[in-house]
């Protein structure tokens, strides 16, 4: 038993590691596995064999893998803080957030001054929508060891807390200490023309693409540039060059816009038979657009008649008399400090930057546990829908955006859509009460708007008249629009994007 003991707590020599290290420095992964997978059965208790393996696995995206080969040498070796650290990774690759999180912070317990566990943990938990955690982290990063990356990452998500002067701040740094950062430079483009300096704006993003003209983020926020100044053939080139996201859907639009209906029809119909789910929002806009342009039937089945999926429901707790929900809800909007985003349609108004449901306000948070509740209630009551509104539903209920409108006499925002939502909707808090026309105010919705070239004007509109306290929810593919109002008060409302399943991101605006 002596001598059995001995063999399955041996070591291998430095002679038999170091072909293993050779491999793994040289990139061959899959021959680092296979080396130390040879090894192991002679030397089972080798702390450095299941961590050279791990890393290996890991580098090959095999993350269960080098789970658990983190994990036995963990085993072994409870008191690594580099080991910690790499299983955090690869269980975050895994979505295991909770047990993640839970390694990072054994990390810094270890080695407290192990900068990239802080700004691993702020990834993680901006992840989770808890911006305020994860700015702390970061800035605990900063204060360790200051880099690009370090101040890149605090940037993103003072942005998504709506900090704007702040986040261009940290990009700015971010690029000063790397000036070859082109995601700091296409980010710093993102929040300047938030802000709506779009001429900085488009420096950045040139900048960009300078240092790599194939940037994803840079072409696809060319291209929308460029379709907002109405040069469309231009833009066409930098969607399909950046490839992400809705870029197909963006240079059809473009086409559609310069009004090349036979190329538009041509690339419509591929896609229609090309595509096993017609799941992309503003594809449905176009398509029942062109259908009711030129009489035809609409091909593309997001949801044909978007008029029969508009849901309309009082939220109890913001309705009733005195709500003091409601009350908490209007203080956050007056007394919180957000920044206003520059916005192009909204008339005698603003909008809020950032993502109202993931600040840190009780009030905030509570109303978007509310709106995914609704957004359940809402696949209930069209369950068995043959659309793919319905069919591919989100499984994660996530919001893409979430801001406040506010409007004052004479406000309106004009008719669009929200791209690449997949439900849009709004709760409404204050509403203009001295109205001469009943129709002030109110929602409307339709298929026409966004300057799309008509060829008749017999495009059908419907009409919500919202309560306050009651939520709106409708298709993302939706033109709609706030009715002007003339009476010397506010109209506010919180609107917000259910996210499309997949990593999509949105730009527009209610």
């Amino acid at each position: 038993m002596a001598k059995q003991s001995n063999t399955m707590h041996a070591q291998p020599s430095q002679l038999e590691i170091n072909p293993v290290l050779m491999l793994l420095n040289a990139g061959q992964l899959e021959q680092t596995v296979a080396a130390a997978k040879k090894l192991l059965p002679r030397y089972p208790h080798a702390f450095i064999l299941h961590h050279l393996l791990g890393i290996a696995q890991d580098g090959l995206m095999q993350y269960a893998d080098a789970v658990m080969s983190y994990k036995k040498a963990l085993s072994i070796q409870p008191s690594s803080p580099e080991l910690h650290f790499n299983l955090a990774i690869a269980l975050g690759n895994l979505g295991e957030l909770a047990e993640a999180e839970s390694h990072y912070r054994q990390t810094i317990s270890l080695q407290p001054q192990f900068f990239e566990a802080y700004a691993n943990l702020g990834t993680l938990l901006q992840k989770q929508g808890k911006l305020a955690d994860a700015i702390a982290y970061y800035r605990q990063a900063l204060s360790i060891n200051e880099d690009a990356r370090g101040h890149f990452n605090l940037g993103t998500a003072l942005r998504d807390e709506g900090k704007l002067d702040e986040a261009i701040t940290h990009f700015k740094r971010a690029i000063a200490l790397f000036p070859n950062y082109t995601d700091a430079h296409n980010y710093l483009g993102e929040c300047l023309r938030d802000q709506g300096n779009m001429e900085e704006a488009i420096k950045s993003y040139l900048d960009a693409l300078q240092l790599n003209p194939n940037h994803p983020g840079a072409n696809y926020n060319m291209g929308e540039f460029l379709y907002l100044a109405g040069r469309f053939d231009e833009a066409v080139g930098h969607f399909e060059t950046s490839q992400l996201d809705d870029w197909q859907e963006r240079a059809l639009y473009c086409t559609y816009k310069a009004e090349h209906f036979d190329e538009f029809k041509t690339k419509l119909d591929a896609i229609v038979r090309t595509q096993k789910k017609h799941n992309a929002p503003l594809l449905a806009t176009l398509s029942s657009h062109y259908a009711t342009n030129f009489g035809v039937e609409d091909p593309y089945n997001f949801c044909k008649n978007g008029f029969d999926f508009v849901y309309q429901k009082s939220i109890e707790d913001l309705a009733q008399p005195n709500s003091q929900f409601l009350k908490d809800l209007l203080n956050d909007i007056d007394n919180t400090a957000i920044e206003v985003r520059a916005q192009g349609m909204i008339i005698n108004g603003k909008q809020s930057a950032g993502n109202l449901f993931k600040r840190p306000e009780a009030s905030f948070r509570k109303l978007g546990e509310i709106v995914r509740q609704e957004f359940l209630n809402y696949q209930k009551q069209f369950a068995g829908a043959d659309c793919e509104l319905i069919k591919s539903f989100p499984q994660e209920l996530e919001f893409t955006s979430s801001w406040y409108v506010r409007l004052r006499r004479g406000g309106y925002v004009d008719r669009h859509i929200h791209e690449v939502g997949w439900i849009s909707g709004a709760v409404y808090l204050v509403l203009p009460t001295d109205r001469k026309d009943p129709l002030e105010g109110c929602f409307e919705y339709g298929l026409h708007g966004d300057n799309y070239p008509q060829k008749h004007s017999n495009f059908p509109v419907g009409i919500a008249s919202p309560k306050v306290g009651d939520i709106v929810l409708f298709p993302s593919s939706l033109f709609h629009r706030t009715i002007p109002f003339n009476s010397n008060e506010e109209r506010i409302c919180i609107a917000f994007d259910l996210k499309p399943d997949g990593d999509i991101f949105i730009r527009s605006n209610y």
